[in-house]
């Protein structure tokens, strides 16, 4: 990262103060705490909060103990840019372009250190590098992105999850098989049995691992520990979401495409049966921006700053104030057109309007919601923290991670 000279930081002192600097990479926080402490109240870096089940230390705070509230992770800091949580470990990325885990690691070594030893606070994976862009956590592994377009996994790799053309177990990050320096997103499967995807920069869209429900979309329930295309091919997909055993899919378009297990309605396309190829949903619509998936629910944000849900609801996940599940697209029962950034837990719901504020809804049996209680909620409401800062967030399968303006 680039430290600017401290006679250009005098000269635009006033541009400085309300300048998001994780965002532009201009300074080092610590640079201007030592330089300048006059202009640090007006500073606005991301801060890293997480709440919720901690049972192999996926919190990050050097503790394995269950958070109702949001605390900060041990090494604290102010450059997050990214968050992903898993079954029991987290990754997230920093400003600098650095890649930090934590939580369970035992059984697989989805924490990328070489190690099958769980940490409660942050670690770097054994590759290190200052160019890692976007990472995905799935039940037992990792995968990411780097700047230079490359797709590295690591974990659990039973079913074929790490796309590598075989079934060992990774404790380090290694590349798919088909390599390529042109991947731009990757989603990891939230299932004991795991599976993978990935778009790539020409809008191709890749799937592998397992295959049982039909979630590589390629007409078939065979696993693949290769990449895959879905059988509708095509350059124009997106975004992608991985979830228990179904997943989904924006395209440039505006459509909305999914496939896999729908014993629940979670595929929103007014049915219970399974696909094994690309769907959409019943309300289908050339507007959809954002998708998300939960173990057994979608949630998707449109154009015009809509929520949509469905799927499987016995707790509320739906937030549209009931506990039974739908097999087509229904709106929270906050409504309202501000809705920007969601994710899915697996079976509590997370979101980020555009004004900053953060709500939750769902299960809550561990506290992931953020309320300090641990009752469900069928209807949104904030963490405790509340505020109006929150950037983004990530939903875990029983915690939440989310990243936070934060004045220093």
């Amino acid at each position: 990262m680039t430290v600017v000279d401290r006679t250009i930081v005098t000269g635009f002192r006033d541009q400085m103060l309300n300048t998001d600097f994780g965002a532009t990479g201009w300074v080092l926080k610590d640079y201007i705490i030592d330089v300048y402490p006059n202009l640090i109240p007006g500073v606005k870096t991301p801060a890293l909060w997480m709440w919720g089940s901690n049972s192999s230390g996926q919190l990050g705070n050097n503790t394995v103990v269950n958070r109702s509230s949001p605390a900060q992770t041990i090494t604290g800091g102010a450059n997050w840019s990214q968050a992903a949580c898993g079954y029991q470990h987290t990754a997230c990325v920093k400003t600098d372009g650095t890649l930090w885990m934590w939580g369970g690691n035992s059984y697989s070594g989805q924490l990328g250190d070489n190690t099958i030893v769980d940490r409660s606070s942050p670690v770097q994976t054994i590759t290190g590098g200052t160019n890692w862009k976007q990472v995905a956590c799935g039940y037992f592994h990792t995968a990411g992105v780097k700047t230079d377009g490359t797709l590295w996994l690591w974990g659990r790799n039973a079913y074929g999850e790490l796309g590598i053309g075989n079934t060992g177990i990774k404790s380090s990050p290694v590349q798919t098989i088909t390599g390529g320096a042109n991947w731009t997103q990757v989603s990891a499967s939230s299932s004991f049995v795991g599976f993978s995807a990935g778009v790539k920069s020409d809008g191709t869209l890749w799937l592998w691992g397992f295959n049982g429900y039909g979630q590589l979309g390629d007409n078939t329930t065979v696993n693949k520990s290769s990449p895959v295309q879905t059988i509708t091919g095509g350059t124009n997909w997106k975004q992608v979401s991985c979830g228990y055993g179904h997943v989904a899919c924006v395209k440039t378009d505006g459509t909305l495409w999914l496939w896999g297990n729908n014993t629940i309605g979670q595929l929103g396309n007014n049915t219970t049966a399974r696909r094994s190829s690309p769907v959409q949903t019943i309300a289908g619509g050339t507007n959809w921006k954002q998708v998300a998936c939960g173990q057994s629910h979608t949630a998707a944000v449109k154009t015009d700053g809509t929520l949509w849900l469905w799927g499987f609801n016995a707790f509320g996940q739906l937030g549209n104030n009931t506990t039974g599940s739908r097999s087509s697209p229904v709106q929270t029962i906050a409504g309202g057109t501000n809705w920007k950034n969601v994710s899915c837990g697996s079976a509590h719901t997370a979101c980020v309007k555009s004004d900053g504020a953060l709500w939750l809804w769902g299960f809550n049996a561990f506290g992931q919601l953020g309320k300090n209680t641990t009752g469900n909620r069928s209807s949104p409401v904030q963490t405790i923290a509340g505020g109006t800062t929150w950037k983004l967030v990530a939903g875990g399968i029983d915690f939440t991670a989310a990243i936070a303006d934060g004045n220093y």
